[in-house]
């Protein structure tokens, strides 16, 4: 009996230290599991981009395309319609056009050239996306910073340096340049709305006399996303009367003022590497910063031009 006992004993305490063994071993694996499933948890995808283009009209949408992403850029103004079918809705009239090339050298930073007909402008554009909208709303906005330098190019452009006369001596080519600063936030609201606002300041280093070097403004843009391939989209820039930036508080009657908001209505049509956008705006500029300092046309009193643009992508 005794060695039944010690025994049933000894296989007792062996079943007991068993099952305590295994039972710790199961704990630390579903630790392990745990801490796997913690570091394999997948980070907040960001949404995708607000807008089909980086471009809409003449306005930088927060749309950064993938590194090594070649963007063609083709953006045409005719003139205004208020001739009606003489000259068919501005078709004849004088127009302004914009070629460019935006390379986007990482995800998030783009770098471009361009060229435009009016004032033979030359440019350099920088696209950075700070923050981009993710799809849990963890981030619920996209945040880019845009900016913009031109040199006029025109030999027959001139300013009056002093009050009386130019002195070509004193003529520099720094006198030529602008410059445009702009913060821009957008949303993508679901699979068809994207809205975007925008705060701005333009700078010119040498105007004429009676005008101002600085301006500030605020935009806004919208896409309306009706079919999987067409949009309704809406642009309005709206330049600022602050006294506090101005030069000039004494304009003379033959002044022209230059303070018209550019507003933008028009259709565009997309695929994976195009985009086509026909619209109606009322600026005849087409870089951000002629469009925010020297607007002279009223929407809404047939200052209205016909405009189109066209992007291709190709990727490296």
């Amino acid at each position: 009996m005794k060695h039944i006992y010690k025994t049933l004993k000894y296989s007792a305490l062996t079943l007991l230290a068993i099952i305590a063994i295994q039972t710790r071993i199961i704990a630390q694996e579903e630790v392990a599991q745990d801490s796997t499933m913690v570091e394999e948890t997948p980070k907040a995808e960001p949404v995708r981009p607000a807008f089909e283009s980086g471009l809409l009209f003449d306005n930088a949408t927060t749309t950064v395309q993938p590194s090594r992403t070649l963007e063609f850029v083709l953006q045409h103004r005719f003139g205004i319609i208020e001739n009606g079918i003489h000259d068919i809705y501005g078709i004849y009239g004088a127009a302004n056009i914009r070629f460019g090339l935006n390379y986007s050298i990482l995800d998030n930073f783009t770098v471009g050239l361009g060229t435009t007909k009016t004032n033979k402008l030359q440019d350099l554009q920088l696209k950075y996306r700070i923050i981009e909208q993710t799809r849990t709303n963890s981030i619920p906005v996209t945040v880019m910073l845009y900016e913009v330098v031109a040199v006029d190019g025109n030999p027959s452009t001139k300013w009056d340096l002093t009050p009386d006369t130019i002195n070509p001596k004193s003529y520099k080519f720094s006198n030529r340049m602008s410059y445009f600063t702009q913060l821009v936030v957008s949303r993508r609201f679901d699979d068809h709305l994207s809205l975007q606002v925008a705060g701005a300041f333009t700078h010119y280093n040498c105007v004429d006399s009676v005008y101002n070097h600085d301006r500030i403004s605020v935009s806004f843009a919208g896409r309306y996303k009706f079919t999987p391939q067409t949009s309704l989209i809406v642009a309005g820039d709206f330049p600022l009367d602050l006294t506090g930036i101005k030069d000039y508080k004494k304009i003379s009657d033959k002044t022209v003022i230059y303070d018209k908001p550019n507003l933008t209505v028009g259709v565009e049509i997309s695929t994976s590497t195009h985009a086509f956008q026909i619209y109606l705006a009322s600026a005849k500029g087409i870089l951000p910063q002629e469009d925010i300092m020297w607007n002279k046309n009223d929407f809404f009193q047939g200052g209205i031009l016909i405009g189109f643009n066209l992007t291709r992508l190709w990727n490296f």
